[in-house]
């Protein structure tokens, strides 16, 4: 709409029309915005010379007072709607992009199983889930998902001594990561099987809570010479663990010397059709010292879900405040050592745990195996 003023010769309009009603046009379209402020000036102007200073001062109130002032907060109000009106544009936006992100997840974590989801971030873009590869072991695949996610492909990490190469295209899904992860989990199974025979067999003493990323192990061989200080650290390759491995002698006296000798002139001898320690023992021509047997009422146990020996002091926990590890998976390849406390914490976790009573009915978090909790070890 164009300002009526602006139609007609400011001129003749002052000659024909009263001034009165002139005042009252102003009035109007300054409320609406529709009258420019040159043209104010020019219209007083005009009015002054023709009919004198009383309606000019008439004009000038209007314009100088409450008019204004309505017209500035009519402005300002139309401004911060505005404004008001694009974030509320741009949060609508955020909103519909992010209920799409949430309906894609909770989708695909469909599509892979929620028996096998451990953890969820409240955002969804963290996730863990558990693995059991063909040998029964146990593994935990923790995934972040970027918010432009599936654009961008999740940052995958878990307990593996290097990480795979994840390929992903805009059309992938969860279930494709969970699948590229056993395939990889595949490739690694004679690499812990080679470290599980060692530290089954031989007398390790470093990692003491091996984990299934680390591929090197330190060995106490000094019991083979009398108790004398030697030791050698042995590191297997992850993607060919029947090769030779490096080898590191460590400690003083003249055995440790001689066994380097010993591996420098054997080592020829390694063969991959041999089984690993035989071929140990081979190199270093000496029977491997086995792992000492140590009672098990004395034998301090780490848990395996909160890596310590003991639980705190805590009011919290009553009788099993400062406690060690009591409870024991029944399964004999796995034997993994927990707090009842931590176990049956770690089972309310689990969405697939069932309760009966007191008693928590779950699987074992590493050979998932089942397991039985009460209640009365558990924490409030």
């Amino acid at each position: 709409m164009n300002s009526s003023l602006s139609k007609i010769n400011v001129l003749e309009m002052s000659h024909v029309i009263n001034v009165k009603l002139l005042s009252i046009l102003i009035f109007y379209e300054l409320i609406n915005g529709l009258l420019q402020e040159t043209t104010v000036v020019k219209t007083v102007a005009v009015i002054y010379l023709i009919h004198g200073g009383r309606w000019v001062l008439l004009i000038l109130k209007i314009v100088s007072g409450t008019v204004p002032s309505f017209y500035q907060r009519r402005q300002s109000y139309l401004l911060a709607k505005s404004k008001m009106d694009h974030t509320e544009q741009a949060r609508c936006r955020e909103l519909a992009k992010s209920s799409t992100f949430y309906r894609s997840v909770y989708s695909e974590i469909e599509e892979v199983g929620w028996e096998h989801l451990v953890r969820l971030g409240g955002d969804l873009t963290f996730l863990s889930f558990r693995i059991l590869d063909e040998k029964g072991r146990l593994h935990f695949m923790e995934i972040q998902l970027d918010k432009t996610y599936p654009k961008s492909p999740p940052s995958i990490s878990a307990d593996v001594p290097y990480n795979f190469d994840l390929q992903w295209s805009i059309n992938s899904r969860l279930k494709d990561v969970v699948q590229q992860f056993h395939e990889y989990l595949e490739k690694l199974q004679e690499f812990w099987s080679t470290l599980d025979d060692i530290d089954k067999s031989l007398c390790v003493i470093d990692p003491k809570q091996p984990s299934r990323s680390i591929s090197h192990r330190q060995i106490n061989i000094g019991l083979c010479f009398s108790g004398n200080d030697c030791f050698i650290m042995l590191c297997i390759d992850a993607n060919n663990p029947r090769s030779l491995p490096e080898c590191r002698f460590m400690g003083s006296g003249p055995f440790v010397g001689l066994l380097r000798k010993k591996w420098q002139r054997n080592s020829r001898k390694w063969t991959k059709d041999k089984p690993y320690l035989e071929n140990l023992a081979c190199l270093l021509e000496t029977q491997l010292p086995r792992p000492t047997d140590v009672p098990k009422n004395d034998q301090q146990v780490e848990c395996g879900i909160c890596y310590a020996q003991c639980l705190p002091v805590d009011d919290e926990l009553g009788a099993k405040s400062g406690s060690g590890t009591d409870y024991t998976c029944d399964n004999t390849t796995c034997s993994k050592a927990f707090h009842s406390v931590c176990l049956g914490d770690w089972l309310r976790s689990i969405t697939t745990t069932r309760q009966s009573f007191n008693v928590l009915f779950g699987n074992c978090p590493y050979c998932s195996d089942p397991v039985a909790v009460k209640i009365n070890n558990v924490k409030n």
